[in-house]
């Protein structure tokens, strides 16, 4: 199987690492607003509430960063070995769970007033 291996343009090779590092950033951002939120604004909910919000925020970042590498590996892979690139279903469950957080805490926002 090894004589199949090709060496893809560098390019794609880049963009595939430059989606990566993206994808680190947005898991990253996640997990500071986590701590952003339980550090800065102890008040805006309940703790329960916000404990609960903080931990989601902050798991959906972990897996991001899980999900990140599995799929940079993945598209590197597919490509050296000239294959057709797998398709990803996780964009839409982080935009359904980062839409919610953003919900919950605007609503939060709004009830602190």
């Amino acid at each position: 199987m090894a004589e199949n291996r090709i060496h893809p343009d560098y390019r794609f090779s880049l963009a595939n690492e430059t989606t990566f590092l993206a994808w680190i950033r947005t898991s990253l951002a996640l997990i500071v607003g986590a701590l952003g939120i339980d550090q800065l604004f102890p008040d805006i909910a309940p703790t329960p509430l916000r404990v609960a919000l903080c931990v989601a925020l902050a798991i959906i970042g972990a897996v991001l960063a899980i999900v990140a590498y599995r799929r940079w590996g993945k598209m590197e892979e597919a490509m050296r070995n000239s294959r057709e690139l797998p398709f990803s279903g996780v964009m839409l469950v982080m935009t359904v769970g980062v839409a919610a957080a953003a919900f919950i805490l605007a609503v939060l926002l709004l009830a602190a007033r």
